[in-house]
C-alpha cells in the first residue's frame, strides 16, 4: 500500500520556528516530527511513500532523501502554491496504483492503530476523542459511519475529532477533480468527503493514540512523550565525574565533561559538548553541535542544532531555534507565581511554567533577562543588560 503525506504547508501558527523550516521538520525528540510518522508507518508494513511538499521542501528532500536510509522508498511532488489538502492530494493523480493512506505530516501516530486502520474499508477517516473539540474540525459518527463534518465551532456538536488520516480509493481523485475553491481560498478535502457522507459510505477508526502539535508550546508536551518511550543509545564520551542515566541518549562526537548532571530522559545530538558542570534536566533534547556549558541549566527544552548556551545560563521550559547563542548570564523565566497559565502573544499556553519561544540565529548579550511567554523573532540582536519580553518581530534590535 501507498502512503501519502501531505508536507507543503508552512504551519504559520509555529513561528518564528518554521521562518526556515516547514513545520513538519520541527524535532521532537531530536527527530524532525514526520520523521516519527514515516518509521511508525514503516513499521506497520508500508514501505512506498509519496511527500506532497512546497514551503522549504529542500529541508525535507534533504533530510529524507530516497527514504533508503529508513528502509523506505519515498518519491515527492511539489505543491506550487498551497491551496489546501485537496489541493495537494491532487498534486498525486497519476501516482496512484490502488488503495492508499493519507497522512497529515504534523501529527505522530502509533505503529498499532496504523495497521488497523490499513485494514479497513474505504473510504475512511480516522477519528480522535479529545477534551477541546473547539480547536479542530469536528465529526459526528452513528453505528460506525460519518454523518456529519464542522469546522472549528465554539459549539462543536461532539468531542470526536477529523484526526488527518485517511484511507481511500482512487475514486477520490473524481470528486477532487469537481471541487470548486472555499470561502478560505482553498479547496478543502472536507468538501470531497460531504459527496460520501451522503451515500452513508464514509467510516470511522476511532485511534487509541493520536499526538498533535498545533502550537509552539505543543512541542514540549509530544517532546515528553516521546522521550519517556525511547530506546537510548550512549554513542558518545562521558568524562569521569559525571552523573548520566541510561535514560539519556548521546550522539556521535559528543562529549559529556566533568561534573556535568543529566536527570530523566534526555536526547543529546551528535559533535556537541556538554559542561564542564553543566546541568540538564528531564525531557530536554539538544541537537547537533550544540554547546552547553559551564554552570548552565537546561530544563524541559527543546534546544535545536548548532546553538551555544556556554555560561551561567539558565534556559526553562523553552523552545529554542539553531545557531543561536546565549551570552554569560542570559536566563530565561519560566514560572509565573500568580498560578495563572502563561500566555503567549495573548495566546494562553495552558502552562504556569512556560518559557519563551526563540527562532533561529538569535544572539544575546551578557547578562540578559528573557520574561516568561516571550516569543522572539528570527535574527534578532539583543544587547547586553537587557529586558526581553512581548513579542519580538524578525530582525530586531533591543537595547
Amino acid at each position: 500500500m501507498q502512503c501519502v503525506v501531505l508536507a507543503a504547508g508552512e504551519g504559520k501558527r509555529m513561528r518564528p520556528l518554521t521562518a526556515r523550516r516547514p513545520k513538519v521538520m520541527l524535532p521532537i525528540a531530536n527527530r524532525p516530527m514526520m520523521e516519527h510518522l514515516v518509521l511508525a508507518a514503516h513499521d506497520a508494513g508500508i514501505t512506498d511513500f509519496i511527500f506532497v511538499v512546497g514551503y522549504f521542501e529542500r529541508e525535507i528532500r534533504n533530510h529524507f532523501g530516497d527514504g533508503s536510509n529508513l528502509g523506505v522508498n519515498i518519491t515527492y511532488v511539489t505543491q506550487r502554491h498551497q491551496l489546501g489538502t485537496a489541493d495537494a492530494l491532487r498534486a498525486t493523480a497519476g501516482m496512484i496504483d490502488g488503495r492508499f493512506l493519507l497522512l497529515n505530516g504534523d501529527m505522530v501516530l502509533k505503529k498499532e492503530d496504523i495497521g488497523e486502520f490499513c485494514r479497513m474499508d474505504t473510504p475512511c477517516v480516522g477519528i480522535h476523542e479529545t477534551d477541546h473539540p473547539q480547536d479542530y474540525g469536528v465529526v459526528t459518527v452513528e453505528g460506525g459511519r460519518i454523518t456529519g463534518l464542522e469546522e472549528k465551532s465554539e459549539a462543536p456538536k461532539s468531542n470526536l475529532i477529523n484526526a488527518g488520516a485517511y484511507l481511500f480509493d482512487p475514486d477520490i481523485f473524481d470528486l477532487l477533480a469537481g471541487l470548486t475553491i472555499s470561502g478560505r481560498g482553498e479547496f478543502e478535502l472536507t468538501d470531497a468527503l460531504e459527496s460520501y457522507i451522503r451515500e452513508g459510505t464514509l467510516r470511522a477508526y476511532p485511534l487509541d493514540y493520536w499526538l498533535d502539535v498545533g502550537q509552539p508550546w505543543d512541542l514540549l508536551d509530544a517532546n515528553e512523550e516521546l522521550l519517556s518511550s525511547l530506546c537510548h543509545e550512549r554513542c558518545g564520551t562521558v568524562e569521569d565525574g559525571c552523573t548520566v542515566p541510561e535514560t539519556v541518549s548521546i550522539g556521535k562526537g559528543t562529549v559529556i565533561r566533568a561534573g556535568t548532571y543529566i536527570e530523566g530522559s534526555c536526547v543529546i545530538g551528535e559533535n556537541c559538548i556538554i559542561g564542564p558542570h553543566a546541568y540538564i534536566r528531564g525531557s530536554t533534547t539538544i541537537g547537533d553541535n550544540c554547546h552547553i556549558g559551564h554552570a548552565t541549566e537546561i530544563k524541559n527544552s527543546i534546544i535545536m542544532s548548532a546553538t551555544k548556551i556556554p555560561h551561567f545560563n539558565y534556559i526553562g521550559d523553552s523552545i529554542v531555534g539553531s545557531g543561536c547563542n546565549f551570552g554569560a548570564g542570559t536566563k530565561v523565566a519560566n514560572l509565573r507565581h500568580d498560578d495563572r497559565a502563561v500566555k503567549v502573544c495573548g495566546k494562553t499556553t495552558g502552562r504556569r511554567k512556560f518559557g519563551a519561544i526563540i527562532g533561529d540565529d538569535v544572539l544575546f548579550g551578557i547578562n540578559c533577562s528573557v520574561n516568561v511567554g516571550s516569543l522572539i523573532g528570527s535574527n534578532a540582536r539583543i544587547a547586553p543588560h537587557s529586558l526581553v519580553e512581548g513579542c519580538i518581530e524578525d530582525g530586531s534590535i533591543i537595547r
